[in-house]
């Protein structure tokens, strides 16, 4: 699988009812637990006082990445990502063997 830094900003559409988001949100940390237990998901974050997250994400390639991965999110149709396709660096210290 290959890493993708994803960053997402979720904007609730105008006139949305506070059920409709708690329902989604819940459905969405379902989903965000599934995507982890199988790979997809690795690492998330949500950068202090902001309204977006910041992630890393494996796929076999971006395709599979957006139709099955993001687009299997409960909130995707309210989110805008910004994709990065991520490589592994030569100085990377959590690749074995890699020199400081």
């Amino acid at each position: 699988m290959r890493d993708f830094l994803v960053e997402i900003t979720t904007t609730i559409p105008e006139g949305t009812s506070q059920e409709e988001v708690d329902r989604r949100r819940a459905a969405e940390s379902v989903r965000a637990r599934e995507l982890a237990a199988s790979g997809h998901l690795y690492r998330l974050w949500r950068p202090v006082g902001e309204l977006r997250s910041v992630g890393i994400w494996r796929a076999a390639d971006e395709e599979e990445l957006h139709r099955e991965v993001l687009g299997t999110l409960p909130l995707r149709p309210w989110m805008t990502p910004a994709v990065t396709p991520l490589e592994s660096h030569p100085n990377d210290p959590g690749k074995a063997g890699a020199e400081a």
